[in-house]
């Protein structure tokens, strides 16, 4: 079987199933504008983005950068075509245009398209940054456009978790799976790590400490950053020994970014002179092995997020062992069950998340069975060998016979 892979920043939600697909034998390759990594036996193929957005309206932006990516993919298609390569089977991230044309340079290619998400449901959720108006509705509207030709051009898709597909057109949700990406958990897992150093300048960090961990790609409203700093004026006051690690960039991957300076100097400085700075640790970003370490340290992870795709971080924190008091908010509580695998609270009320957080950092030994749960979750649902990586192999079998898959 040959099959032709498709992310701009490959391999993306791919990195799991691309290699496995090689290592079976078939014929693996992939498209990508900024590959970051080539997995063993696959053959990556750069495409480039030979024009730029011009200087059109500023609704039809987002439109236009996906068309520039569908044609730089379709052109590299063609290229690949023209050299002898049919794929049975194109396995692409439908988000951003690349695979609007393959049907057109390869009529027969069956097409299983990974549909992340779909906008809507997070209008007007925080209105302290976007309120439910005309304008916004106008612009939502306009940002889903573009993801239309994805879903029309696929024969089947898939996505991480129920809630996400529930945000889809009712058209299409009844040919999109849910099969989550996967997490090794028999490499991350509970685990005892004596010390820590992290961040520049650096940190220590010890077993045993009242650890309190926050983890996101950049910190910024959509994960909840600004309620957490809010929280933490409480939480150090409660918890004199408490040490808080943030990890995560400056920038912006969600949502639009702050008027001027960053997300995450507007918020800090709104609480700076009620914290202890030598206790609020920003990291920056973290090599993932020692990512991973810090969720084995974490007596307590929180995880905050407006309605809006789940990040993989809570997931593996959960697999770790760590204890993780997350927001009430989809799809965060398709996942985790209050009192059961987590705790929830609600996404505005940083007081009540200061006084959660304290309570698991005062009685570690009450919520040992809740941490043992939270893993059980993970390897019973999401763990990548036993579950998702099986169930993904077959989706991609099942699309190219053109059976109907399993939802």
């Amino acid at each position: 079987m040959r099959v032709l892979f498709i992310h701009q920043n490959f391999p993306g939600q791919f990195r799991f199933l691309a290699p496995a697909l090689a290592a079976l034998g078939h014929d693996v390759q992939a498209l990508a504008i900024t590959p970051r990594s080539s997995p063993p036996k696959v053959t990556v193929h750069p495409y480039v983005l030979a024009e730029k957005n011009g200087s059109g309206h500023p609704w039809a932006m987002d439109f236009e950068t996906k068309s520039l990516r569908a044609r730089a993919c379709a052109s590299k298609m063609l290229e690949l075509s023209a050299g002898g390569f049919v794929p049975d089977v194109v396995v692409g991230h439908a988000g951003w245009g690349e695979t609007w044309m393959v049907k057109d340079v390869w009529p027969r290619t069956r097409v299983l398209a990974f549909q992340e998400f779909f906008y809507g449901s997070g209008l007007g959720f925080d209105p302290e940054f976007s309120a439910p108006d005309r304008e916004s509705r106008f612009r939502v509207r306009l940002k889903n456009a573009s993801l239309l030709p994805g879903l029309d051009a696929m024969d089947w898709g898939y996505c991480p978790t129920a809630w996400q597909r529930a945000q889809f057109p009712a058209d299409y949700q009844h040919r999109i799976s849910v099969i989550f990406d996967g997490v090794e958990t028999e490499r991350i897992c509970p685990q005892r790590v004596p010390e820590l150093k992290l961040g520049s300048p650096e940190i220590t960090l010890r077993d045993g400490e009242e650890i309190v961990t926050f983890v996101n790609r950049n910190l910024e409203p959509c994960r909840g950053y600004h309620i957490f700093l809010r929280s933490l004026p409480r939480l150090l006051s409660l918890r004199p020994r408490a040490r808080i690690v943030l990890v995560g960039g400056d920038g912006c991957s969600y949502g639009s970014p702050p008027p001027t300076g960053t997300w995450k100097d507007r918020f800090l400085g709104e609480v700076r002179e009620r914290i202890d700075p030598s206790r609020v640790h920003f990291v920056g970003l973290l090599h993932y092995g020692q990512l991973i370490n810090l969720f084995r340290m974490s007596r307590c992870h929180v995880y905050l997020t407006y309605p809006f795709v789940l990040s993989w971080s809570m997931i593996e924190a959960m697999s770790c062992g760590a204890l993780v008091v997350g927001s009430r908010t989809a799809p965060v509580e398709e996942v985790l069950r209050d009192g059961e695998s987590g705790l929830l609270v609600d996404f505005f009320d940083h007081e009540a998340l200061a006084t959660r957080v304290a309570e698991v950092l005062a009685q570690p030994e009450r919520f040992t069975e809740l941490r043992a749960r939270a893993r059980a979750t993970v390897v019973e649902r999401y763990d990548l060998l036993r579950q998702c990586l099986p169930r993904q192999l077959a989706l991609v079998q099942a699309v190219v016979r053109g059976d109907p898959p399993e939802r």
